[in-house]
């Protein structure tokens, strides 16, 4: 722990200006090994497609979402704000009366952060690196989606409610699976019934036995999405009916998607981490589109669901939920030190 309120167990070698503590952080929470355990599911799917595509991302994200801007200007003069999964910063800075530290898991985005000269370091969103009861409130916008366990869901939403002060507000947004724009799903591979060797149920990965000769590096890499006949083909070829009703009941309420992200050629770069990515499985050429095409992993959340988990949660309490634009959106205020 240093005097910057910035635990330095967690691994951040950034050296960067924040405000002096408020409070402790505690040994046990001190501890590395959330980061340790991310699933390769996340490492391949969304940290490293996220380093490669930084740049076009970032060069794609300027708009800023009207309920996020809303909450960010009601907070009281002078308040501290913690943007957990900044991205791009898009947020840092938006209210000029408030303090802003953001963090992402991507050091290629928090780069570009840094060179907007906002205070950014490179962190995990299930092991902040803040004390407990750093920030009067905390923003996690679209993070929690590319989390694969429920587990690791819920951890981020009790990081985010340590880190800020008792009465302090946190907002958390998710993609919805009840889309408004319903043909996107078709642009999306669903991980479904047929790769049941991976997954145990939504948004968990199994433990493969070691029969298995499926892997993540074996799940299609296609733009469209697999259909409902493709998977009455798999089906049919099993000769088990009743596991063919079971995939179609599976696939109305599928959670776990590969989204895809078009890395226009022109913007592939000569060096780093986009330049060998189609060579090191990471991604697949387009030629159609002219573009290296990347996926993404995504949970996406039903209705409900986000309600259900972060009251699994002690320490806060739910003061709004809403939806907006194809999001899942709540603010939460804690409620104890």
């Amino acid at each position: 722990m240093n005097d910057k309120g910035i635990d330095d167990s967690a691994g951040i070698s950034h050296e960067l200006p924040v405000l002096p503590p408020i409070a402790t952080r505690t040994v046990q929470k001190c501890s590395s090994s959330k980061v340790q355990m991310t699933p390769e599911i996340e490492k391949k799917y969304v940290h490293r497609v996220y380093d490669a595509i930084a740049p076009h991302f970032s060069s794609t994200r300027f708009a800023k979402w009207p309920k996020v801007q809303t909450f960010l200007n009601a907070l009281p003069s002078g308040s501290l704000i913690l943007d957990a999964g900044c991205g791009n910063g898009k947020y840092l800075g938006l209210n000029p009366n408030c303090y802003f530290i953001g963090c992402d898991i991507s050091a290629p985005l928090i780069n570009i952060c840094t060179d907007k000269g906002h205070d950014v370091l490179v962190a995990d969103a299930v092991n902040l690196p803040y004390r407990t009861g750093y920030g009067d409130a905390a923003i996690s916008i679209a993070v929690l989606h590319h989390l694969s366990t429920e587990s690791r869901r819920k951890g981020a939403v009790e990081e985010l409610i340590r880190v800020v002060k008792p009465g302090g507000l946190v907002l958390i947004t998710v993609w919805a699976r009840e889309q408004e724009d319903k043909s996107l799903l078709n642009k999306w591979t669903p991980l479904t019934q047929k790769y049941l060797e991976e997954w145990i149920g939504p948004g968990s990965p199994r433990v493969r036995s070691p029969s298995s000769s499926l892997s993540l590096e074996s799940i299609p890499e296609t733009e469209e999405a697999i259909s409902g006949e493709h998977l009455k083909d798999f089906t049919a070829e099993s000769g088990d009916e009743s596991l063919n009703s079971k995939n179609k009941k599976s696939s109305q309420h599928q959670q776990e998607y590969f989204v895809p992200w078009h890395l226009p050629y022109h913007r592939v770069e000569v060096s780093g981490a986009s330049a060998n990515a189609v060579a090191n499985g990471l991604a697949r050429k387009d030629d159609k589109k002219g573009a290296v095409v990347y996926d993404r992993y995504y949970h996406v959340f039903s209705e409900g669901e986000l309600e259900r988990l972060v009251c699994g949660v002690d320490g806060a309490v739910i003061v709004d939920r809403f939806y907006d634009k194809s999001n899942w959106c709540i603010i939460l205020q804690k409620t104890s030190s």
